[in-house]
C-alpha cells in the first residue's frame, strides 16, 4: 500500500499513523506545505492523510497553498482514494465536499469525551470504541454543516460534529487520536496563545495530568487503521 500525507506545520505529523505504516512496510510519502513543494500525482498513492494545523481553511490570502490543497483533495476524492482528515484536515474535506466550516461556539483544547452516534456504534470500523471515548482536542473552528451524504459519527456538548464518514471511504476527525506525547508537548509550546482561560480550554497542567490517555488514543487509532486496512484489502469499499 502507498500512503501519502499532507503536513501543514513542522510540529503536527501523523504520529502513530506514521509508525503503523512504517511497521507494515508501506510506502509513505509527504507533501510539506510549509516548505516549497509540488503535489504528488494522484496515481502515486492509495491512501491520503490530511493533518491538522493552526491555520483556518478560509485564510487563503495568508496561506495561498490552501487553494491548491483543496483542488488536490477534490482530485483525490474523484479518484476514489481512501482519505482521512484530522482537525484542519477534516475541515478541508468538509469544505471540499460542500460542507461549511466556521468558528465553533467555543474553543476546545485538551482531553474531552465525545459521544458516538448510533451510526458509529453499528459501523464495522468504529464499533470497537466505547460509547464515550475521551479524546484529545485542539480546535477553534469546526465543520458546522455537512452534506446529506456525510454521516456524523460523534458529537459532544460543545461541538455538534466531531467526526464523519462520507461515502464510506472518506473520514473526518475533529479530534486527535494519532498524537504522540511529543506532538502534544509541541502544540502547548507553539500554539500556547490558544490556551486562553475558557470553559473548554484546559491548562498545561490539566493536559499533562491526563497524559495516560495518549496510549489509549493511539490504540484506538491503530485499531481503526487495522479495520480500514482489512476492509480496503477485502474490496469492501
Amino acid at each position: 500500500m502507498r500512503i501519502h500525507y499532507l503536513q501543514h506545520v513542522p510540529f503536527e505529523n501523523p504520529g502513530i499513523i506514521l509508525a503503523w505504516a512504517q511497521k507494515k512496510e508501506y510506502s509513505v510519502t509527504c507533501t510539506k506545505l510549509y516548505k516549497p513543494h509540488t503535489f504528488l500525482d494522484i496515481k502515486e498513492f492509495d491512501w491520503l492523510i490530511i493533518m491538522g494545523g493552526p491555520m483556518n481553511i478560509y485564510e487563503e490570502d495568508t496561506y495561498p497553498w490552501l487553494k491548491e490543497e483543496k483542488i488536490f483533495i477534490q482530485k483525490a476524492i474523484a479518484a476514489d482514494k481512501v482519505i482521512l482528515g484530522i482537525c484542519l484536515g477534516a475541515q478541508l474535506i468538509a469544505d471540499t465536499i460542500g460542507g461549511y466550516v466556521e468558528k465553533n461556539p467555543v474553543k476546545e483544547i485538551g482531553w474531552f469525551p465525545v459521544t458516538l452516534t448510533k451510526e458509529a456504534i453499528s459501523h464495522p470500523l468504529f464499533s470497537f470504541l466505547p460509547a464515550n471515548p475521551v479524546v484529545f482536542e485542539w480546535h477553534g473552528d469546526t465543520f458546522s454543516n455537512l452534506p446529506k451524504e456525510a454521516v456524523v459519527l460523534a458529537y459532544n456538548e460543545c461541538c455538534k460534529n466531531q467526526a464523519f464518514v462520507y461515502y464510506n471511504k472518506i473520514f473526518g476527525f475533529q479530534f486527535h487520536m494519532e498524537n504522540t506525547w511529543e506532538i502534544i508537548t509541541d502544540l502547548m509550546i507553539f500554539c500556547e496563545d490558544d490556551m486562553t482561560s475558557e470553559k473548554y480550554v484546559q491548562t498545561k497542567e490539566e493536559i499533562t495530568n491526563q497524559k495516560y490517555n495518549v496510549n489509549q488514543n493511539q490504540e484506538w487509532m491503530l485499531q481503526f487503521l487495522t479495520n480500514l486496512e482489512k476492509l480496503y484489502g477485502e474490496g469492501g469499499m
